[in-house]
This record gives structure tokens, sequence and C-alpha cells, in this order.
């Protein structure tokens, strides 16, 4: 997996205000590159590391040629105070300092160093690998993101702070939330341009940390947060303000479309010690009123027919992966900041869309009030299909727990007179449906033994729900006649490592050792890549389901985001998505740790591409770090790449054998 960085934003560095003037947060000097020593002495090991089994590094003997891999000169770090850099020097037998602090070299030459990094936005390296008489040096720049540094005293306001910015259709008398960074104390107000002023409240909140060191830093005391009070919040009801343009249709970005006049905007004062600072505060809104405008999804509006069919729902504007709605659904449109919809789904509960996948539908239809009515269930040899009418393609998501998977129709009443399960399959146990609110229906499918997998589509407006049948399993040879595909990740994209070997590389390395173990079990093996050629995401995920796969696993090596240490964030993890898929993970990150000796991350549910499949459990593994000299080295032999495939397939044989002794006790007895 690539260096981890967050979503890209489309802001650009704005200047921070105190007292009327604006303030750049870079200082001479470190234009200058004259920066203090940045590096400390980079540990080799870290104390909590289990010994590691990992082939050794193998030495290398060459002339000094000192090369940074990671930032590359046109990479800008994301990171706090600190952050990592990685590269070779040619020679394995040199010594290497940074800014005159001591950085190991591994045999092979290459070398991972952890340096501390000022405030500022420019900071020179000096480095120099030194073998006996011979010297080679190296001056580098580094460029890291603007970070804002309060003044000690006056007024304040952080403006990329500001939110929401840009444009904004609301409904009228809907207030609208405001948040913002300023100074501490500070009486803060947002002056509209009618000349009424709202003012924001002190917030105290804990500090934000950045995403990477929240999602990926093991060290718990660096999770913690002090409280801050310079944050504000407030609500305002705003009026039209500029010419934001249509609520659907254009996208935001017209160039046709001019900011309102200077008269007309609104400011956002910060007052504190007699001192004054006043903003334009950039942003178009425009009112929504009358009838209810209805979307219906389409997320192949070039029709290439390239895409999933699905347009991604989430709970916040920009946030995680949450609903699926599949082309067609429709949903009632409750607002919009920028490129996102809100989508009123019930009375109690909002989704946000991509607003570029939303089709407008003609006026006059209903946007509430669907009926689920009658159900009938379906059998064939691999699966049980589900079929749900309901009145249009409403939006929907389905929960999974361990035998049971509930579906949730948003905006819809229940009809649900007859249930009509055919002749009698031990699979399904009970369906059921229930009113839980006047516009939501829940329909409920309990099953004989865990989910192994499902999957839904539109038949019209039928929704069909499949619920796969679990493979028999032989818990003599569990992976005989099971159907795997193996997914070597990337490229495109990938991390690199310290010599320049790419993840695409090592991870197709690994995963052709997984095939020939597979194979040699008695399982069917499809590969989604065999070659270096560049295949997206979801082509990966298509082929899987298009071959009906029990199993897919999806081989990777990790990286870490700018700002968290890789000598005590290192180590192996694994990841899922679906919970049957859990069962799974486990194991094999426990086989991972066994096999190579290297640090337990653990198990963690990401958001990734990879394992959100439905159709069959899936995991995603992260065996090594490829900017870690000695784990990049390994993963470029044969040796390191059969511990690594060695231990995924002790972890899914592991797995197998508990589902077949689960089959097995659930199987009624002669």
């Amino acid at each position: 997996m690539g260096h981890r960085q967050p979503a890209a934003d489309s802001r650009q560095p704005t200047a921070a205000l105190r007292g009327g003037w604006r303030i750049a947060t870079f200082t001479l000097w470190a234009v200058l590159g004259l920066t203090g020593p940045l590096f400390s002495q980079s540990p080799v090991r870290s104390p909590q590391s289990p010994p590691s089994k990992l082939p050794p590094v193998p030495a290398r003997n060459g002339p000094l040629a000192i090369q940074v891999v990671y930032p590359a000169l046109t990479d800008v770090v994301d990171a706090g105070d600190s952050s990592f850099v990685f590269g070779q020097v040619g020679d394995g037998r040199a010594r290497l300092t940074i800014n005159g602090q001591r950085v190991a070299v591994a045999p092979n030459g290459a070398f991972l160093g952890w340096i501390r990094i000022s405030v500022d936005t420019l900071v020179t390296l000096e480095l120099e690998a030194v073998r006996g008489s011979d010297t080679a040096r190296l001056v580098y720049p580094v460029r890291r993101t603007v970070r804002y540094v309060p003044p000690t005293s006056g007024p304040w306001l952080d403006t990329l702070s500001v939110q929401p910015r840009g444009r904004v259709w609301w409904p009228a008398n809907e207030p609208l939330p405001i948040r913002l960074r300023a100074a501490p104390g500070a009486t803060v107000e947002v002056v509209l341009p009618t000349g009424e002023r709202i003012p924001l409240s002190s917030d105290d909140r804990l500090a934000d940390l950045a995403w990477g060191t929240r999602a990926f830093e093991t060290d718990t005391t660096k999770l913690q947060r002090n409280m801050t009070t310079d944050r504000y919040a407030g609500m305002a009801v705003l009026g039209p303000i500029g010419e934001p343009g249509p609520l659907l249709g254009a996208p935001p970005c017209c160039p046709n479309l001019s900011p309102p006049a200077p008269s007309t905007r609104p400011t956002i004062e910060v007052t504190l010690g007699g001192e004054k600072l006043r903003w334009t505060w950039p942003i178009q809104s425009a009112v929504l009123t009358g009838p209810a405008r209805l979307v219906a999804f389409d997320d192949d509006t070039a029709r290439k027919g390239d895409t999933d069919g699905i347009t991604v729902g989430k709970t916040i504007p920009s946030g995680t992966y949450y609903y699926f709605f599949p082309t067609g659904t429709r949903a009632e449109v409750s607002g919009r900041l920028n490129g996102d919809l809100r989508l009123r789904l019930t009375n109690e509960t909002a989704a946000w869309a991509a607003a570029n996948e939303a089709m407008p539908v003609a006026a006059g239809l209903p946007t509430r009030g669907a009926v689920v009515s009658s159900i009938r269930v379906t059998r064939s040899a691999d699966r049980v299909a589900i079929r749900i009418p309901v009145s249009w393609r409403v939006p929907f998501k389905v929960l999974e727990e361990e035998k049971r998977l509930t579906v949730n129709f948003y905006g819809a009443q229940g009809d649900v007179n007859w249930i009509q399960y055919g002749p009698t399959d031990a699979m399904v146990s009970d369906i059921r449906w229930s009113q839980p609110s006047g516009d939501a229906v829940a329909l409920t499918v309990d099953l004989a033994e865990s989910v192994w997998g499902y999957r839904t589509r539109w038949e019209g407006n039928d929704l069909i729900l499949e619920v796969k049948r679990p493979p028999r399993i032989n818990a003599q040879r569990p992976l005989a006649g099971i159907r795997i595909v193996v997914d070597a990740g990337h490229p495109p994209v990938g991390a690199t490592g310290p010599t320049g070997f790419r993840e695409a590389e090592a991870n197709l390395g690994v995963a052709k050792q997984l095939e020939r173990m597979y194979r040699a079990a008695g399982a069917t093996v499809l590969m989604t890549r065999k070659d270096s050629t560049p295949l997206e995401l979801w082509p990966r995920i298509k082929f899987a389901d298009s071959v009906n796969a029990d199993l897919l696993i999806s081989v990777h090596n990790n990286a870490l985001p700018d700002g968290v240490n890789p000598y005590t964030n290192a180590g192996t993890s694994v990841y899922y998505n679906q919970p049957r898929s859990l069962a799974w993970a486990r194991p094999v990150e426990a086989a991972l740790v066994r096999r190579l000796g290297l640090r337990e991350l653990g198990v963690g549910r990401g958001d990734l591409a990879l394992v959100r499949p439905t159709w069959m459990p899936s995991i995603l593994t992260e065996g090594m770090f490829m900017m870690i000299p000695e784990q990049e080295a390994a993963l470029r032999s044969l040796t390191g790449q059969r511990l690594y495939a060695q231990a995924v397939y002790d972890g899914t044989l592991t797995f197998l054998r508990e589902r077949a002794r689960m089959q097995a006790a659930t199987s009624p007895r002669p």
C-alpha cells in the first residue's frame, strides 16, 4: 500500500490573519536552509519488537552515491514535528549523517531516518556518507505543508479552519452550522450582508490530531489531546449570497459564476483587547424553497460501462463510505455543500453523496411513501434469492450479523402480506419485517449458518437479495474445492522501498507463492493479475464476483502516513471490512506474526475497496513495511516471499478448519 495520505484538499494555502495583516508561516532562515539538527539517532529495532525471522540483508559494496527515495523533491510532507526519510547510499559499510546526526545504514546500503521538522515550509537536509577516505554529500530540500502558528497576542483567525466555505444550497429557515479557530477569549461574530450579527460561542474541545496519528499510531500517549479554547461554533440562517448556480445539473465550479460584490459578502470579525480583525467569508448561498427536489443516482453518466453501478453515500460530507446506492436509486435532496448533496432518507436520517452522480427526476413524482410488499424466496444450488417488491428504487442498507441480514428501506412503508419460502430449505430459518418508524421498513433474514456472503441488485423495482450458500468444507483437506481469488495489490501506485523496490513487484512475488501453495492443497486459484500491467480496483472486485469466488485475498505491504514513526509503529497487520471476514483475518494475522517474527499491529477494520465486496469473505494483508530496509530486502528474496505466503496459507487453513467444525456441529445427524 502506498504512503498513506489524506484525501486531496482543493483549498489553496491561505495566510492566516492577525490584526488585519497577512502573516506567512515561514521565515527567512528556513527559506535559506539555515536549520538546526533535525535527526536523532534512529534505532535499528524498537525494544518492543520480537526477534525477526526474516532472511539476513545481503551486503552491498559499491561506490558511494546518496539517493533519497522519500520524500521526493515533488512531495509535500504533511506531518507534525517529525517525519521519516529513506533511501540508499550505495555501500552498506558507509557511515551516514544527516545534519550531523547519525542514521543507521543497512548492509545493502539502505537507510531509514526519523527526523524532527520545524514548522516552516522549507527545510534543507545535509546528508553525508563516509567510507574510509571516500565521502559523498547531498544537500536536499524538503517541503512541508503550511501550518499556522498563532501569534502570542492580539486577535487572529485561522482562515483555513473556517467551515463551511464555497457554495451552499440550504433550506430556508434551517440554521447552517459554522465552525472556526480564532484567538482564545475573543469576541467572534459573523456579520451578514443585511447587517445582522451572529455571535459564535467558544467551543472548548480537544485539540485535533493528524489523521495518520489517529489511525496508525500505536503509542497511546501520543493519542492524548489537550483541551483547547481557540475553537468557536455557531448557527446562522443565510439568505441568498452571490450566485452559487443551480442545485442540480451544472457543477459548482462554473467559470461564469462570479463571486458576490464586496458589499454583499458576509464577514467574520474577531475582536480582542481593543483590536479588531475583519475577514471576508468566501461563501455563496442559495435558499431552497418549494417542493422537494428528487434525484436518481447514476455513476456512469459518460456511458462507458466501466463503473460498478454504485453511488457511495456518507454520513458527513466527504466522510467515509457507509451507504451504497445502486444505479436508479431515488432520493430526496435536502441541501448541498459544494460537491456533496445532502439526502433525506427518513425524518431522522440523512446521507451525503456526490452531486455529479445525481440526475434530476421529473417533477411530480412522489418523494416518499414507497411500499414494500409481499416477498418470495427462490432456492438454487449455490444461493438463495429473496425477491422484495418496492414501489420504486428507494435507498436501502444491508446490515450483517453472524447469522442474520437486515435490509433497511428508507422512505418506505411495509405492506408485506405474504412471505413465500417455497420448498423447504434449511439455509433460511426465518424472514420477518417491521416498521421501526413511519418512513422506514426493516426486513430481517435469519440463517441457519453464519453468513458467508450476499449481494443485492435491482430487477425493475424488485430488490433481489442473494444469499450465498457456504461451501462445504472437508476438515481433512480444508482447501479442496475452494475457489480463491488472489489479488496482488497495485499497480497503479503503491509504496517504494529505500533501494527502489516497488510494492507491486513484492506483492506479485508473494501472491505467486501463495497461488502455488493453495493449488497444491486442492484449491482453485484465480489471480487478478500475473504481470506488472496496471489494474484499477473496480475490475479486481468485479472479477472476484464474476467467477463466484469463495474467498478473496489482496496481498499488500505497508507504508505509513507522514509524521508516524516507523520504528515504533511498523509490524504486520490484516484488514477486513465485512463482519464475516474477521474470523479469517485473525488467524492470518497470528500466522504472519509467528512466521515473520515482526511486531503484531493486529487486525483492523478498514474502508478499503478490496475488502468491501459482500459476496465472499475477503481480507487484505499488510505483511511487511516497504520503507524498512530489512523488510524490503526480505521481500526482494524468494525466502522472504515464501515466509509471507506460508503464513497466509497457515491462517487460511485454520479459518477453514474452524468453519468445517462449525458445519459439522450444525449439520443434522442421520
